[in-house]
């Protein structure tokens, strides 16, 4: 039932697979028939003798072995093109359907898996269902309709022995496989999870080494890392010992297969009433032959069988990102870009999943459109939860947040978009040009307006160099500093043309010149805009219009600078703690 929605991509390509399926048929029947061909004329002509030399017709079966061997050589070339053609049709439907999937889930839909889990998922998983079409059903069809195609034709030779070679060929195609599904499924399963883990795991290493090796840790992470591979290359290798047994027992089965039909043969010499005893032998030896070639056609279904755990545990994990409902739902309709943003937040309170603790407790909160207000607090009040919130990364719990006395949810993903820009704590840099960084915000952007942005958030030094903005940033941007990057997220923002700013923490890491700067450029450029910034710092909020102090995910004060330093409440403690830090 999990293979199910894959076999579905299959219908897609359904003309090159069974085009494969058909080569390969013909392949395995060209490796049959030049197989016993070969052994018929060579055992018939040294039974024949010189003296047959004439009476023995050697050019018919010459003929033969070598149109078969010309088929078997043609044949497998093209099968290996189509197959493996028609394999890579599916996975790339696959790979950007999964891909299509991941990008409709919200950030709520997502949290729980990390980004190297999710790239494994679409990398690393979806290239073992690979092993679906080439290992597992193809060669199954394919040894199934040479048995049919290997017993009929012995028939014309004896009935009993294409029938007693036809029944325990078709009984071993249906029960090795099922043996050694189920003996290789724990294995499979086993090796899907332990290359997730030790990915992840390598990627956290990566990605951390620098804080690893100032606090010496390195070592624990790359000792748990050897461990997860020791545990995998262990499991490789019971696999690797399971397609050894799979194939000594076909070799065992063989080799029994052909003791019995010689047995039958001695048994009732049914061969004599056709053209005498050295005749009668030489048909022997094509049946032994036979039933030798026609053994290679079961040898790689025995041993697919065990890959077929890991490609359902991939399927799985791949059906998880596939199936997952998004937990955020745009409307389709198109709304109309406001102009300018009033937004309002009633009594709203949230709870991230699987927490006890509500994060948001009754919010209430009016901005009208042009005002610019300042949400400060101290780490963990639940102000940037409130940020994500008027994003729609994660949707209320309870209440209700409006946008020109419109619900929130009424607006689709494109609009919202169009209405607000974000600079978030965390400032993304892509692994390309300066300039592609940039165009993010604005992609019809002139580089003139993108050397300008620059300049204004004091970036100008990466115009400097000779690449100017094509400068390559690297992964992360780890060219920049924590500041430039900053800056940068900035330099997005004033490239956006949106009546929405929403800022968290735009000054982090910058020093007390710079963040004067800053501030001022927004506070210009935001004007006629509303603007919500988001700080536990509290410079230069005297130019703020409002201010909001929250604690413990509650709206505890409201007023201007002057004000609530007059109050002495809990701003003018949180200004008393700043000044101290």
């Amino acid at each position: 039932m999990i293979l199910l929605p894959l076999l579905a991509l299959y219908r897609r390509h359904w003309f090159w697979i069974s085009l494969g399926i058909v080569l390969a048929t013909l392949t395995l029947l060209a490796s049959i028939g030049l197989l016993t061909l070969s052994g018929w004329l060579l055992a018939g002509t040294a039974l024949a003798g010189p003296a047959g030399l004439y009476s023995f017709n050697y050019l018919l079966p010459a003929a033969g072995i070598r149109a078969a061997a010309m088929i078997r050589t043609v044949g497998r070339y093209t099968e290996r093109v189509v197959n493996h053609d028609a394999t890579f049709r599916v996975l790339a439907d696959l790979r950007v359907f999964t891909f299509k999937k991941i990008l409709q889930l919200s950030p709520a839909s997502t949290n729980r898996f990390q980004q190297s889990d999710l790239l494994n998922r679409l990398v690393a998983d979806v290239d073992t269902l690979d092993h679906l079409y080439l290992r597992v059903i193809a060669p199954f069809i394919a040894a199934l309709i040479v048995i049919l195609v290997v017993t009929y034709g012995l028939i014309w030779l004896d009935v009993t022995l294409a029938f007693t070679l036809g029944i325990i060929l078709l009984g071993l195609l249906l029960l090795l496989p099922m043996v050694f599904y189920r003996a290789g499924k724990p294995i499979g399963e086993a090796l899907t999870h332990l290359r997730s883990r030790y990915r992840c795991q390598l990627t956290r290493c990566l990605q951390g080494q620098a804080e690893l090796l100032v606090f010496g840790a390195f070592g624990r992470f790359r000792a748990k890392l050897e461990k997860i591979e020791q545990r995998w290359l262990a499991q490789q290798q019971q696999q690797a010992s399971l397609v050894a047994i799979a194939q000594s027992l076909m070799i065992f089965a063989s080799g029994l297969t052909v003791t019995l039909l010689l047995w039958l043969v001695a048994e009732n010499m049914t061969f004599t009433h056709r053209e005498g005893n050295n005749q009668s032998a030489a048909l022997i030896a094509l049946l032994v032959f036979t039933t030798i070639a026609a053994f290679e056609a079961l040898s790689p279904v025995a041993t697919a069988f065990q890959y077929l755990g890991q490609v359902i545990t991939s399927a799985r994990r791949v059906l998880e990102l596939i199936t997952k409902k998004s937990s955020i739902v745009f409307p389709h309709r198109v709304s109309a870009v406001a102009e300018n943003i009033e937004l309002e937040i009633k009594q709203v309170s949230f709870t991230y999943p699987n927490q006890p603790l509500p994060v948001l407790q009754n919010i209430s909160l009016s901005i009208s459109a042009g005002e610019h207000i300042a949400i400060v607090g101290r780490t963990g009040c639940g102000k940037s939860t409130l940020l994500q919130l008027l994003t729609r990364a994660w949707d209320v719990t309870q209440g209700d947040i409006f946008i020109n006395q419109q619900p929130l949810a009424n607006f689709n993903e494109k609009t919202l978009r169009q209405m607000m820009v974000v600079v978030s704590q965390r400032i993304h840099i892509f692994s390309d040009t300066l300039r592609a960084n940039l165009l993010l915000a604005s992609p019809l952007a002139t580089d003139k307006a993108l050397e300008t942005v620059l300049n204004q958030v004091g970036l100008q030094n990466l115009l400097e160099n000779s690449e100017g903005l094509n400068a390559w940033l690297g992964e992360g941007g780890r060219s920049l500093s924590g500041g430039e990057q900053r800056r940068l997220g900035v330099a997005r923002a004033l490239l956006h043309p949106a009546p929405l700013l929403l800022l968290d923490e735009p000054t982090e890491g910058l020093d007390a010149t710079t963040e004067q700067q800053i501030l001022s450029l927004l506070r210009q450029h935001g004007q006629n805009k509303s603007m919500i910034l988001i700080t536990h710092r509290l410079y230069g909020l005297d130019t703020m219009d409002r201010i909001c102090v929250m604690d413990a995910g509650r709206l505890v004060e409201q007023g201007d600078h002057r004000q609530l330093m007059n109050k002495k409440g809990r701003y003018y403690q949180l200004g008393q703690w700043s000044a101290k830090v």
